[in-house]
């Protein structure tokens, strides 16, 4: 057994009395290794931003909103650029694994560190649930039934998990790879449609033109206000983005590659959601796309090439093992978080020998064989039981993004702590801006009667986690983890076996 030794300074001042971030920069001291390179953080980052909300959500959304929703998805981009550089401003502060439960902890209180601890944990247990429910849905486009859908979600669970407890490397480069095939496929998508544009090849290219952006009912067929119903669809895409901030502790270069890769979030939006839609939209009419259907599949379909279907579904398929294996990562960082700062059970700060946090992650993959007993009894039904919660857990790890941000510059500005070298541009207002804006789309949560299931269960989960922490605090009330102090001030023992 070998004991690690978290030790901060208690006032957050060097010997000189020049203030320091607490932990250092780099969040040496937290038992991982760093093992995750500029070439898989960068992949990371892509891969965070496009997932089965691009390539199956986008359907049902062109459907409510037609053109107009690239005019949604730059808006919605914006506002992810803002949270990223927010994100990235403390990142460099104080780079740490679980970066959304420490900032909160640090600059909000004890409470708001555990509940976004566990509610980011929630967050990633329910999407691998939904995602390997996704993946053993797109299998039976091969198997037809052959093969039973628990057994895939069953299989990929397990294949998952165990990559998760090999090396942190190798689930890098397994979100390398799965990365990889998404970019490979919308890239692929986007030079076709310009050779249809430019060329006219394929069934589609005697109607192709970029006109049908604006002549089948205008840019707004359906109002504004369908638009904005489309804002949760649009957000939910781009949940994960934030997943960047959890490799922090096992970054190789940290201060180089976070913001290199946060710093790629315009273009990425700007190509993958914007480029590929406005090329999709130019060759296919938007009234031709249908909720529940892949717009890529209708393309390729429209374009007549028959093997597009069976492109996709591979596409899809990687993209939802990949969203699976990130949440097998980072909930395992997430418990490891919560216990070292004593609002989890100790056993979850041990790791392994290769720096892994063992019981973490097999705690979180127990949670998700849920979705193997909801694959079983229910295989029909399965992803809209497991769906519903994910927008908005999702999107309270933003909320505390910004909200940190906001009180980390003002203390900066004030010299209570050191200055970020990645400051956020525009902020605070750009940061306001952010909060005010996912404030607007929870509203039409509310107001769309099919997301609305998701807003009823967050009160309910917000209630287990008041009554959760009322009664540990009320166990040990003088416990750093319930008190509010300035980060450094305790000593935390760190096994590792």
């Amino acid at each position: 057994m070998t004991s690690v030794q978290v030790e901060e300074q208690h006032d957050g001042h060097d010997g000189n009395g020049a203030v320091q971030a607490a932990g250092g920069p780099s969040g040496e001291g937290e038992g991982y290794q760093r093992g995750l390179g500029a070439r898989q953080i960068q992949m990371i980052a892509i891969g965070g931003a496009i997932g089965t909300g691009l390539f199956l959500g986008a359907g049902k959304a062109i459907h409510k909103a037609g053109p107009s929703l690239i005019l949604a998805y730059a808006i919605a981009g914006l506002v992810i650029f803002f949270i990223m550089r927010a994100l990235g401003e403390l990142l460099m502060y104080r780079a740490v694994s679980g970066s959304f439960s420490e900032y909160a902890r640090e600059f909000m209180g004890p409470f708001f560190g555990f509940v976004t601890g566990w509610t980011y944990w929630l967050f990633w247990v329910v999407t691998g649930i939904t995602e390997v429910t996704a993946a053993a849905q797109y299998m039976q486009y091969w198997t037809h039934d052959s093969f039973p859908q628990w057994a895939y979600a069953l299989v990929f669970t397990v294949i998952l998990y165990g990559a998760n407890l090999i090396s942190v490397k190798l689930f890098g480069e397994l979100e390398f790879w799965f990365s990889m095939v998404k970019v490979t496929a919308i890239i692929g998508m986007i030079l076709i449609c310009v050779g249809i544009l430019t060329i006219g090849f394929s069934d589609a290219g005697d109607t192709a033109t970029v006109a049908h952006l604006w002549n089948q009912g205008g840019f707004f067929p359906n109002g504004i206000g369908s638009t904005l119903m489309t804002l949760q669809i649009v957000m939910f895409a781009f949940l994960a983005v934030e997943l960047v901030g959890v490799t922090a502790g096992e970054s190789k270069d940290p201060k180089t590659v976070l913001p290199k890769a946060i710093n790629t979030v315009p273009w990425r939006i700007a190509v993958f959601y914007v480029g590929a839609l406005i090329m999709i939209l130019s060759v296919v009419p938007w009234t031709h796309f249908q909720p529940g259907v892949s717009p890529f599949v209708a393309a390729f379909e429209k374009m007549g090439l028959g093997v597009g279907a069976a492109i996709v579904n591979f596409v899809v398929l990687t993209a939802a093992l990949s969203s699976c294996n990130s949440g097998m990562y980072s909930t395992g960082r997430m418990l490891r978080d919560l216990a070292l700062n004593g609002q989890g059970p100790k056993l979850f700060t041990k790791l392994t020998k290769n720096g892994l946090p063992l019981l973490g992650t097999t705690f979180s993959a127990a949670f998700m064989l849920v979705g193997v007993w909801i694959n079983y009894q229910w295989p029909g039904e399965a992803f809209n039981y497991v769906v519903s919660f994910a927008t908005i857990s999702g999107m309270w790890a933003w909320i505390m993004i910004l909200a940190c941000q906001i009180r980390y510059r003002r203390k900066a500005d004030r010299g209570e702590l050191p200055q970020s070298t990645f400051r956020a541009p525009g902020a605070p207002y750009t940061s306001w801006f952010a909060l005010l804006f996912i404030g607007m789309v929870i509203v039409m949560m509310g107001v769309d009667k099919d997301a609305r299931i998701s807003l009823y269960a967050a009160p309910v989960w917000a209630a287990i986690l008041g009554v959760t922490y009322l009664v540990l605090k009320s166990r040990n009330p003088q416990a750093a983890a319930f008190n509010k102090r300035k980060i450094g001030a305790d000593s935390v023992s760190v096994t590792k076996d």
